[in-house]
C-alpha cells in the first residue's frame, strides 16, 4: 500500500495518528445489533502541512491536538445509534476536515466481534481537501 504522503498534495505534511482507539458504541442495521453497544476501534490519520504544524516555542497550541480526534469521535457518538460504519467514518472525517490546520484524513472504524472466523470487518474513508 502507497503512503498518503507520497502523494504531491501532501509531501509538506506531517501525519499525526490515533490508533485502535477502542468505544462501545451502538451501531449496526441489525435489530439483534440495536439492543446494546458494540466494540469498535477507531483510526485515524491527519495530514497537517508542515508550515501551519512545526512547533516554533514547543507549544501545545502551535500543534493539532490528539484530544482533538478523541473529543471528535466522542461528540458523533454521543449523538445516538448509527446504522452503518461508512456513515461513522464520513461524519469523523468530516469533522477532522473542518480543522483548519487539517488537508487531508484518513479514518477507519472496525467491528471485531461479528465473525468468529475473521479478526474484524470494517470501513475506510480517505478525504482531502479541495
Amino acid at each position: 500500500m502507497t503512503s498518503a504522503l507520497s502523494l504531491p498534495s501532501l509531501a509538506d505534511c506531517r501525519r499525526l495518528f490515533l490508533r485502535n482507539y477502542e468505544i462501545s458504541i451502538n451501531i449496526g442495521v441489525y435489530e439483534a445489533e440495536k439492543r446494546g453497544e458494540q466494540r469498535v476501534l477507531v483510526n485515524i490519520d491527519l495530514y497537517i502541512p508542515l508550515a501551519v504544524s512545526t512547533p516554533h516555542a514547543d507549544l501545545l497550541d502551535e500543534v493539532v491536538d490528539y484530544d482533538f480526534m478523541r473529543e471528535t469521535v466522542a461528540q458523533r457518538v454521543a449523538q445516538g445509534h448509527i446504522h452503518l460504519q461508512e456513515t461513522l467514518c464520513d461524519d469523523v472525517a468530516a469533522a477532522m476536515l473542518a480543522h483548519p490546520k487539517v488537508r487531508a484524513v484518513r479514518v477507519s472504524t472496525e467491528k471485531p466481534d461479528v465473525y468468529p472466523d475473521c479478526e474484524s470487518v470494517g470501513v475506510e474513508v480517505f478525504r482531502l481537501k479541495p
